[in-house]
């Protein structure tokens, strides 16, 4: 063959070559950021179920006299007997918003340094979480798109990469919930 025809094949090989490296790393990045992704989302959900059994102890010690009630707050907390991660978020979170509409009804402990600094930790985390969310269900957008487009699809077809999943408002990840002692 001569080196005229030549020349132009080994630049197009070059190109499409080029081409697909780049967009192989695109999907290294995105499978990596959505990695990243849920590890912040691990973490702020490691921190808020730390942070339950203290903000129940000290709501416990301005009502001792409403103790079944925490008891089933608890019970609700200590994740019960249900395997999916959805409805556990789901559980973690009315069960919280059931613990702080009892805290309402004590004037002092709504007043307490200790009670609010937990109440803002609280909120803190769960602004985390939600970015998190959101961060994560952008990465995944993306790469959902990648996946989904040609040429992408090609190669995300040749290297095994698949739509991922999007992680809805109620959804965490699966944790042994911490276990509080009344007693």
């Amino acid at each position: 063959m001569p080196p005229q025809f030549l020349i132009p094949i080994f630049f197009v090989v070059f190109v499409v070559t080029v081409i697909m490296v780049g967009i192989y790393n695109k999907f290294v990045r995105y499978r990596n950021r959505i990695e990243e992704s849920w590890s912040r989302i691990d973490v702020a959900l490691k921190r808020r179920a730390n942070l339950i059994p203290t903000l129940v102890q000290v709501i416990e010690g301005y009502s001792a006299h409403e103790n079944k009630i925490f008891e089933e707050k608890i019970r609700q907390l200590s994740g019960g007997t249900d395997s999916s991660r959805m409805e556990k978020e789901s559980k973690i979170t009315k069960s919280l918003g059931g613990l702080l509409a009892i805290a309402e009804a004590y004037p002092d402990l709504k007043a307490s340094e200790n009670f609010l600094d937990l109440q803002n930790s609280l909120d803190e985390i769960e602004r985390e979480i939600q970015e998190a969310r959101n961060r994560y269900n952008g990465y995944i957008g993306r790469f959902n798109t990648l996946v989904e487009s040609f040429p992408s699809s090609l190669i995300a077809q040749k290297f095994g990469f698949v739509k991922q999943d999007y992680l809805s408002l109620e959804l965490a990840t699966q944790r042994e919930m911490p276990s509080v002692d009344f007693k």
